[in-house]
């Protein structure tokens, strides 16, 4: 059955080595149990019902890739786009949780109709590499931002704005510990350096009696609290636009970018430089966002941590299959999940913010006017605590200047018409 499922001879792989992969992958991508529930619950959202909603949206997005798709990539929900749900949509713009929900599941749905019309390849095709680019480094920098926040080795200060925090005390200490161990237990190879490395990091906490011992495994709790709970009364304003296509086209361009990095890494992509079952694959990535969002939890995307899975021999759905199965097995952990402190979580998301920034070295610096939006996109996700702002100013930036430096004819008709309607967002919306 296994055979006729996922073509396992055919793709000269095996069981064993795909269950392999699936362990090691999931091992590696882990961490976002805890981390996730954490984030969503700044925005007043029930633990729990996150932690449920995580386990189950990762669950079923590996299943739709795995069956459907056939690709050894896994599915949660994703880093970056929780904080943008927080920390932007709901705390800084003021809106209910379950209006950035329902923001979730509206992109959700544009990315399942761009992906059956076929629209997204002249989307990902048009944006300029420089502001996709610009765009994964920015949400890089606001999640260190964040981290920084939470360990509160940053802190807020009335004349400077932000200020060095008292970096002697124990959250600060510990999670500076955390990322100092998640650095080097990745940099030695070990497959679950994040997971582990936050683990240790609460085991700390419990010592030195900053944290309660709550037990390791439960019944799962309720998840009626996030369970359907969206609400659309706000999603269709003028102001929200910006916070659906910033939702969509992170969502986009991350699933983009980790389809062909895991294809070209598993030897997936065919002689004429094409992924196979592309469009499959997209499907399955929007499916499970707007299914995660009736759930209860933020955008579920694809993870570069898939890679891990592929290293080891990994290369059919088989290997998302056993991911999502150990997903479910994770819902028995939830007073484990339900320990971990903020500061336990900030290496974590030091971390993933260093692998985000990392592909600003692709930028030609020496055309300033490639450069300057990008660092305009970067600088003001983190400066006006949103990404939504930072990918908004960054696409009117490259329009603008393109077209004053005499160089209208790089901008591509979609950047144009995205350029367009932010500004009038900002004119009609402030």
């Amino acid at each position: 059955m296994l055979e006729r499922l996922f073509k396992l001879s055919e793709n000269g792989t095996t069981v064993r080595t795909e269950v392999i992969a699936g362990l090691t992958t999931f091992l590696t991508m882990a961490y976002i149990i805890f981390v996730n529930p954490a984030i969503l619950s700044d925005a007043g959202m029930d633990r729990g019902a996150v932690f449920v909603a995580t386990c189950l949206a990762a669950a079923i997005g590996c299943f739709i890739m795995g069956f459907v798709a056939n690709y050894p990539i896994a599915q949660a929900p994703g880093m970056g786009l929780n904080a943008f749900f927080t920390y932007a949509v709901v705390l800084g713009m003021g809106h209910t949780w379950q209006v950035a929900l329902a923001a979730v599941f509206c992109s959700g749905i544009l990315f399942i109709l761009l992906s059956v019309f076929k629209i997204r390849e002249w989307i990902i095709n048009s944006i300029p590499m420089s502001l996709r680019t610009g765009i994964s480094a920015g949400i890089g920098l606001f999640l260190a931002f964040i981290a920084l926040k939470n360990a509160g080795i940053v802190v807020d200060n009335p004349a400077t704005f932000v200020s060095l925090g008292h970096i002697t005390s124990l959250p600060a200490v510990l999670a500076s510990l955390g990322f100092f161990l998640t650095i080097a237990l990745v940099h030695r190879g070990l497959k679950g350096a994040v997971m582990i490395a936050i683990l240790a990091v609460t085991a700390l906490g419990i010592i030195f009696g900053d944290v309660k011992w709550g037990g390791l495994m439960s019944v799962p709790p309720s998840i009626a609290p996030t369970f359907m709970q969206l609400d659309f009364s706000s999603v269709f304003e003028l102001g929200m636009i910006s916070v659906v296509f910033a939702f969509l086209f992170v969502d986009l361009f991350d699933t983009a970018g980790t389809l062909v990095g895991v294809a070209q890494k598993a030897d997936l992509i065919d002689k004429d430089g094409k992924i196979p079952r592309l469009n499959k694959a997209l499907l399955a990535d929007s499916t499970a966002t707007s299914v995660g969002a009736l759930l209860g939890t933020s955008n579920t995307t694809s993870f570069v941590e898939s890679t891990a899975g592929v290293a080891v021999g990994g290369r059919t759905g088989l290997t998302a299959v056993v991911v999502g199965i150990l997903f479910v097995l994770a819902l028995f952990f939830s007073p484990l999940a339900g320990m971990i402190p903020a500061y336990a979580t900030a290496g974590a998301l030091f971390y993933v913010a260093i692998l985000m920034m990392s592909g600003l070295v692709s930028i030609d610096w020496r055309d300033i006017t490639e450069a300057a939006p990008v660092v305009v996109t970067c600088l003001l996700m983190p400066l006006t605590f949103s990404i939504a702002e930072g990918i908004s100013l960054g696409f009117i930036a490259y329009a603008a200047i393109k077209a004053m430096s005499g160089k209208g004819r790089d901008v591509s008709m979609s950047v144009w018409v995205m350029s367009a309607i932010f500004i009038v967002k900002y004119v009609f919306a402030g």
